[in-house]
């Protein structure tokens, strides 16, 4: 099925309105708990291009909707933040990463709803938001990886003895050699897929 400029013009956008706001709350919330990195690297803001990867944000969506994938993501630079600013810093770690895919899954909710309203998928609006849906909830349960950098590697590296914290951080060199292995092999999807299936029909039912 031909993919419409329309239709890649939707896909690019909604992927950088909601990777763009992942970032930008992962830099809200560390700066509520003191941290001013993101703001000193003018990275707390909407402007998306202070946030875009030209693969992660462009290329790599496109690519999955042209190829038919079954499922579109991407993600935006990370926003920096600097732990040694947080009070408690495994728990102000632990809110930093959970800010990224609850932002996602809030997104997801506000698309779905807006696809019940629109009366479903067959126009182009509908079509839009039933897209926004399904990009959010799986960079929501994506990013929920436990695999750095994903934000699932810093929430179980809280809950990790810190004498197991470092060691597991460290794989974070080798973290984005694997995700593309997994992706490309299909053992990703193999693996969300049925979590994103389930839970993306009860949000759109």
């Amino acid at each position: 099925m031909p993919v419409s400029p329309l239709e890649v013009i939707a896909l690019v956008g909604i992927v950088f309105f909601s990777v763009v706001l992942h970032e930008v709350s992962h830099g809200a919330v560390a700066f509520s708990l003191g941290d001013q990195t993101a703001k000193a690297l003018g990275r707390l803001t909407l402007n998306p291009f202070r946030h875009i990867d030209p693969f992660g944000t462009v290329i790599l969506p496109v690519i999955l909707y042209a190829s038919h994938a079954g499922v579109i993501f991407g993600w935006a630079k990370p926003v920096p933040f600097d732990p040694r600013y947080f009070k408690n810093r495994p728990l102000g770690t632990l809110a930093v990463a959970l800010a990224g895919p609850l932002t996602n899954v809030l997104l997801a909710m506000l698309f779905a709803s807006l696809l019940k309203l629109s009366g479903g998928p067959q126009a182009l609006a509908g079509k839009i938001f039933y897209l926004g849906a399904g990009i959010n909830l799986f960079l929501a349960l994506f990013n929920l990886i436990p695999i750095p950098p994903l934000d699932g590697s810093k929430i179980l590296a809280a809950a990790l003895p810190r004498s197991l914290r470092g060691y597991y951080l460290r794989l974070e060199r080798w973290g984005t050699i694997l995700i593309m292995v997994l992706l490309f092999t299909g053992f990703l999807m193999k693996g969300l897929m049925p979590f994103y299936v389930r839970l993306f029909g009860q949000l759109t039912s």
